[in-house]
This record gives structure tokens, sequence and C-alpha cells, in this order.
């Protein structure tokens, strides 16, 4: 349906919304098909005489509504089921922005589908300064955040400190962890139809939340060290990136860490294409990081980003963003947009759990039970193919032929135990198969259950032919 033209003059408001509301309309009309493929941005724009950015803006804005999908590299195509006035999904159809995962996994599941820091005993900690901050805190935590303690701060610099570097305390914003400080940075520092890249395989939850308000994903090529300078380069000047989200010191799912080099090339690229560098550091913090951040080699385009989840307890939802300077303001403001903002109590427990030194207690309590859920790691798959590292909570595992790592999910889930499979953290389509998955052991309570889970997996991959099957 590329010779699809539509008639802008009559409708009033923005171009953008208007282009996006006769795309709508049109779609309910049927003068575009379900399936039906819309103008490439750029001929739409020489067409109607605007920007691309434009018509950037409006494909985003009818994206965000549920009509169309778009593809890097295939273009942007109508969505089945979407004519008429309603837009309710089919019950039971698959949503590309949920991800891989059972959304509510039934009792008796062992969960090996998450890194979360195991239970070590914690919640007393937690319980003690809880009962603290409700003691002498009811005023705050009864009223809406409104103040930045110095405290919230301090904790935030003391924690993200690695090797030589330490950030400014002015540059830091407390925030909900990780995850929704990534998010308020590409909210802030990045536009509807934006392009914000991703390595091809990664975190993939925030390029579905960062499509999820309107931006666009797009993927740079990866090797054992990361994402590969040459190609993001290429990116760079095809597509023209707002921002690279990369994870330099603990890659996830891949484990990957760059190298000196690496992080230099990187830093020089995104300087001469003004691109905003996110770096994820929250499973940095298990590991005694030797390299400097990219906060260090780039203050002046680096967003870094930590948190507690990994390390101390994913149910604080304690994190800390160290934003260019100047940039803490917009950030915050931002981060209060998409959460709603930080409640009091949250904040103020992850702040003494950092600078009472009991966070670095648990850390090293949660260190050593990685490494002895590890050490069952290495015993129950010493004879197969993985990377795994003494401090991380996950293994990335190469599956045996004849097995596809979606099948191996989906059959590891039919005998109770859940992990996540390689598309869980592809950001985009691509061609590269890696016939691997990931592979989590904190989240089980005992190491026992642990246990139970890599013999379930061991079997499976010792008996592929027999271990599953499927009716068509």
């Amino acid at each position: 349906m590329t010779n699809w033209l539509p008639n802008l003059t009559s409708a009033p408001g923005p171009l953008y919304v208007r282009l996006a509301d006769r795309i709508e309309q049109d779609i309910a009309r049927g003068l575009l098909p379900a399936g039906g493929k819309l103008p490439p941005q750029r001929n739409l724009a020489y067409d109607l005489g605007v920007t691309v950015g434009t018509i950037g803006r409006a494909y985003a804005l009818v994206r965000e509504r549920g009509l169309v999908s778009g593809e890097v590299g295939r273009g942007t195509y109508v969505l089945p089921g979407r004519g008429g006035a309603s837009r309710a999904p089919v019950s039971g159809a698959a949503n590309p922005l949920d991800g891989t995962r059972a959304a509510l996994p039934r009792a008796g599941h062992i969960r090996m589908d998450s890194t979360a820091a195991p239970d070590v005993g914690q919640a007393k900690v937690i319980e003690r300064l809880t009962h603290g901050i409700t003691t002498h805190n009811g005023h705050e935590i009864a009223s809406y955040t409104r103040t930045l303690p110095d405290d919230w701060l301090h904790a935030g610099k003391r924690w993200l400190a690695c090797a030589d570097w330490s950030p400014a305390v002015e540059t830091l914003v407390p925030t909900l962890g990780g995850h929704a400080a990534v998010l308020a940075i590409v909210a802030a520092m990045t536009v509807p139809g934006d392009f914000i890249a991703f390595e091809s395989l990664t975190y993939s939850s925030l390029a579905r939340s960062a499509n999820l308000i309107g931006r666009r994903s797009c993927v740079v090529d990866r090797d054992d060290e990361g994402a590969i300078p040459e190609d993001f380069e290429r990116l760079c000047a095809q597509q023209h990136p707002k921002a690279l989200f990369v994870m330099p010191a603990v890659q996830n799912p891949t484990l990957a860490v760059m190298s000196p080099d690496r992080r230099a090339a990187i830093v020089e690229i995104a300087r001469r294409f003004n691109v905003w560098l996110i770096e994820d550091a929250v499973y940095g913090s298990l590991h005694a990081e030797q390299s400097a951040p990219l906060a260090a080699l780039a203050p002046e385009r680096t967003f870094h980003v930590g948190s507690l989840s990994k390390s101390v307890a994913a149910g604080v939802r304690g994190g800390w963003v160290a934003c260019p300077p100047a940039y803490a303001q917009r950030i915050l403001t931002s981060h209060k947009m998409v959460t709603g903002g930080i409640p009091f109590l949250l904040a103020e427990l992850a702040a003494r759990l950092v600078l009472s030194g009991e966070a670095d207690v648990i850390r090293d309590a949660v260190r050593a039970e990685i490494a002895a859920r590890g050490t069952m790691a290495q015993a129950s798959f010493k004879d197969l193919e993985f990377t795994a590292n003494p401090q991380t909570p996950f293994l990335w595992l190469k599956l045996s032929d004849p097995w596809l790592s979606a099948t191996f999910k989906n059959a590891a889930a039919n005998e109770s135990v859940l992990i996540d499979d390689e598309d869980e953290f592809k950001p985009g389509r691509t061609e590269q198969v890696h016939h691997r998955v990931r592979i989590g052991f904190t989240t089980p309570q005992t190491r026992a259950e642990v246990q139970t889970g890599f013999d379930v997996i061991r079997q499976l991959l010792d008996n592929a032919g027999a271990s599953y099957d499927s009716y068509g």
C-alpha cells in the first residue's frame, strides 16, 4: 500500500498528530488493510513536503496506539484485527511488548528466569532499618516526596563509585531501580520517533519499554567484548540513533566485559556522532571493576546507572543515575513523570542500607551465595559449553543438537523449570541464532531447589529426542 497519500489540509492540530489520526481513520475504513505496508518515511515526507522527523513521530504515535508494527529494514505494517472502532486485543494473542516470559507462572515452578539478589537473610536488616524510618520519619512517609535529602545523594555517590571513578554529588538522581532510571533518561533525552541503539543481545525489556513510549530500536552487532565499534559507527551514519544502551562491566546475557580499548572506541564514535551513552552497571556492583567506566571517559554524554537489585535486594527498588553535568534536574523531573515519583520510604531505606555499611555486608553474603551456586552449576554442566563467572548470578548455556532455544525453554517449562531463551534478549528481529539459554540461579530459595532445576535441565539435554513432543 505504498502509493497511499493522505490529505491533511483540513484537519486541525500538529501535523504529525493529524497524520496519525488519518492513518487510524483509513485503517478503520479499510483503505489501509491488515498486513499493508505504510509508505517509507522518506518517501512520504517528500510527497507531503514535510521533514522525515514529522513522519517518524506520526508513525511512532500510531505504533503506540497499537495499530501498526515497525521492523528495522522492512518497514511499517498495519497489524491484523485493527479495523473498526475497537482496539481490544484478541484474547490470548501474543503482544510483542510482553517478551517471552510467563507473566504469572504457576505455583511449583522453579524460577531460573530471574537474577535478583538471593535471599541471604537481608530481611532482618531491612526490618530494623525500616522500623527506624517509620518511627522517626512518619510525616515524610505520609506525604509525597518533595525534597531530595543529601544522604540520598551521598549514598548514590558511594554505591556507584568504581575503579578510580566516583560521581559528583550534584550529578546524582535517586531512582526506583535501574530500569526506571534508563526509561527516565530515554524519555528526557529523546523524542518519539528517535532511534535508541541496543546490542543484538541485551536486556531487551528496556527496548520494549522505549518502544512503548514511541522510541524506535536499532541493533548494533556484538562480539565477545560487546558492541562492535565499526558497526556502531555504521549505525550512527545510517540511522542516527540518539542514544546507545550498553553494559560494559558485565553484559546480560553473555557476560561479556568491554576492554579499555573497546570502551575508548565506543566513546570516540559517540562523541563524533553526538550520541548519548547509557551505561548500565547493575551487575558491575557484584564485581571489583578495574576498568574506567564510560562515565569517566565521557562524563559530558554518559548516564551511569546502578542499583541494589542484583547485589542487595531487588524489592527495595533502590537505584541511582549519575548524569552529565547540568542534566540531573532534567532526569529527576523525567523520573517523576514516568514513575509517579520515588517513595520516601524506599529511597530512605536504600540510602540507609548503603551509608550504614549494611549493603556492603549483604553484598558480600550475596557474592558468597552466588559463588556457591555457581560451583553447583559448574559440576552439573561441566562437560557442556557455557559462559559463567563466579560473581555473576546466571550462566549462558550452549544447547546441544538438536535443541532450539525456544523449544528447550518450553520443554523446561513443561518440567516446571522456567528459564530464558535467547529471544528474550533480542531487542529486534535478527538472523543471528545462538542456540543458547540463560539460566539464573538466585531466585530459588534453597540450594536444593537450585540443584533440582539444574538436574531437570541436564536430563533434558541428555535425552533430547525423548524429552518433548508437539502436536500440529
